[in-house]
């Protein structure tokens, strides 16, 4: 594969909802100030990390030009002298460390639903998304048009795939919420749903470490879902340590990972076992894919009767 060609696949999705469109045809009412003591943080926020390099660069530069874009604040009726932020969080924590004591806001009137989709939007729409990021603010977004918790979603998301592939019926599915589905996906303009559950889902079952290094930007998403194969912990950490610090490509990272032997401990009955009942919870077959479930059923069956006879024979 060619530079060019990693380097597009480890770009985010670009996203084309239009926030106009979220907020209507009205007009945002008219640039005010506000204290930043008056302005609250939302209690669910899509963004988790802010690059501490760049927010001190944005801090510098307010410093000498300002906050040159409103922040967008929505007024909270149980508490009226405070406002909660719903777009511009970056801005609002580099104006606290540059020393600011009030911001330019737009105030707006919305429910914490509007409030919540709008900050997905602007969330997804940022230029240094990473990928972890941008699937959770995706899979964040679809949960609130569907009215469904994150978890659902995603099961969801994985009934519609096994659907198109034959391997459930299609029945166990609504129209509307297939469609609702690929309308969201078609709206931000991101990959198609399929490519999303096939390629970015699997990446929230990495390994933390690697999840930790993925969501602060340190590494690309093919390079760690390479290293994520590598089942022993610590070689796993010393890999992933030295991909960063090295910035080795991935053919570098594939080739050391062809050279690492698996350890004495993961071939052991015990590691195996347990290693088999994880992935078999983490897959619950049983509910995502109940054909593969059945042989699975069966060889458990045998299983139970081979036990049987060594203890009949105890």
């Amino acid at each position: 594969m060619s530079n060019s060609s990693s380097r597009k696949q480890d770009k985010p999705y670009k996203v084309q909802a239009n926030l106009d469109d979220l907020l209507g045809a009205e007009t945002i009412s008219s640039s005010q100030k506000l204290p930043l003591t008056m302005i609250v943080l939302p209690e669910s926020q899509p963004r988790r990390y802010f690059d501490p390099e760049k927010l001190d660069q944005l801090a510098e530069s307010i410093k000498t030009y300002g906050v040159l874009e409103n922040l967008l604040v929505r007024p909270l009726s149980e508490q009226d002298d405070k406002y909660e932020l719903v777009a511009g969080e970056r801005r609002y924590r580099a104006a606290k460390a540059a020393g600011l004591t009030e911001v330019p806001v737009s105030v707006r009137d919305l429910t914490h639903e509007e409030a919540l989709e709008i900050s997905l939007i602007e969330n997804l729409q940022r230029e240094d998304l990473n990928p972890i990021e941008e699937t959770e603010g995706i899979l964040s977004l679809l949960s609130v048009r569907l009215q469904k918790p994150v978890s659902q979603v995603i099961l969801l998301l994985y009934q519609m795939l096994n659907a198109r592939t034959g391997k459930i019926t299609n029945n166990v599915i609504s129209n509307e919420q297939s469609t609702l589905v690929q309308a969201i996906f078609q709206e931000v303009g991101c990959m198609n749903w399929e490519s999303f559950v096939s390629n970015r889902l699997p990446l929230l079952k990495l390994p933390i470490e690697i999840l930790e290094a993925l969501r602060q930007g340190k590494i690309e998403y093919t390079k760690a879902t390479a290293i994520a194969k590598v089942k022993d912990e610590t070689q796993r950490a010393e890999l992933l340590k030295e991909s960063i610090q090295n910035s080795l490509s991935l053919t570098q990272i594939k080739e050391r990972i062809a050279i690492l032997k698996p350890s004495p401990d993961l071939l052991s009955p015990k590691n195996q076992l347990q290693t088999l009942t994880r992935r078999l919870n983490q897959l619950k077959l049983w509910e995502k894919d109940k054909k593969t479930w059945k042989k699975v059923e069966g060889l458990l069956g045998k299983i139970e009767m081979m036990l049987t006879d060594v203890e009949t024979e105890v």
